[in-house]
């Protein structure tokens, strides 16, 4: 059914996941005076000039994927293994997000910015648990209707 705890969890974690693609993760300035604040979104980087640099486009990739494979998890109730796995997935696709934004941090700093990680940065990690607890209610109705086929 629709109605379960875990539809919920996955909602939430679709809602996170869209306002995270929305909102700039952080913002960089350069060690030198000279310069203005440069802004990273998950599709590109506002540098102070207006101009956009799309070197960051796999975070969004990522975060794209993860939208349509929660709601295709949340539609496909009937079929809780399946479901489970797509949660699975999309924990694994919030993890492989991180890195991918460590190695883009770590490219900011290396070229001598200061890196300032803004609040949505962790709302995958709120998404992450929030896929732990759909996948574990999953299991759980997995196992409760087991044990009363078992009774049967």
């Amino acid at each position: 059914m629709i109605q379960r705890k875990q539809t919920i969890f996955l909602l939430l974690a679709v809602i996170l996941t869209v306002v995270c693609l929305c909102l700039p993760l952080a913002s960089f300035t350069p060690e030198s005076a000279v310069g203005g604040k440069s802004v990273m979104y998950n599709l590109w980087i506002t540098s102070p000039d207006g101009a956009y640099d799309f070197s960051v486009w796999a975070l969004f990739a990522i975060l794209l994927i993860t939208c349509p494979v929660s709601i295709v998890a949340i539609f496909s109730y009937r079929n809780r293994i399946t479901q489970s796995r797509f949660c699975m997935f999309n924990m694994l696709l919030t993890l492989g997000w991180y890195v991918v934004f460590a190695v883009m941090a770590f490219n900011v700093q290396e070229a001598g910015n200061k890196l300032a990680v803004s609040f949505p940065a962790v709302l995958p990690v709120i998404s992450l648990i929030l896929y732990f607890m759909a996948r574990k209610a999953i299991l759980a109705d997995e196992a409760l209707v087991r044990s009363a086929d078992r009774i049967r």
